[in-house]
């Protein structure tokens, strides 16, 4: 199983605005620190900003903060809102006649079965979890650990 881009975009966002959680951050500031495209940037922004996970402001003096507390932002979640298919084999659309072994088959229980195994791990983290060790990410995305002002993440106010 391999997550998309997208996903993975959202994951990094997230952990990013987390880092810096007394700053409005830019798109333009994520994108070059993963090197990451800041069109397909803008597209997940746009979808975490939906789902209430990340705070938007425009003008001058906007930009990007999380919208909650890191610790109210859960991995399974995020992962599953951003996923469009996770059907790991065709027949779990459920469509008749999209495989011959279909009516007998135990594949698809035995991949349903992964499936809510590895949600069900992602379940169990949160955004707060990804990044306890702050030091390490920190030096990796060019961030000083001084605009680490507190241990927790602030929820953007407006």
């Amino acid at each position: 199983m391999r997550l998309t881009a997208f996903t993975d975009y959202s994951l990094r966002t997230l952990i990013y605005l987390a880092l810096r959680p007394e700053r409005q951050v830019t798109i333009n500031d994520i994108s070059e620190a993963y090197g990451i495209s800041n069109n397909h940037l803008m597209k997940v922004v746009h979808q975490l900003a939906m789902s209430g996970d990340v705070a938007t402001m425009r003008g001058q003096r906007g930009g990007l903060r999380l919208g909650r507390p890191a610790a109210d932002i859960n991995v399974g979640a995020v992962v599953r809102r951003a996923e469009p298919d996770l059907h790991l084999a065709a027949c779990f659309g459920g469509e008749p006649g999209c495989c011959t072994i279909q009516a007998e088959c135990v594949l698809s229980s035995v991949l349903g079965e992964a499936l809510a195994a590895f949600l069900a791990v992602l379940d169990r983290y949160t955004l707060a979890d990804l990044v306890a060790r702050p030091a390490g990410l920190c030096a990796l995305l060019g961030i000083r650990l001084e605009e680490l002002a507190r241990p927790e993440v602030a929820v953007a106010h407006g």
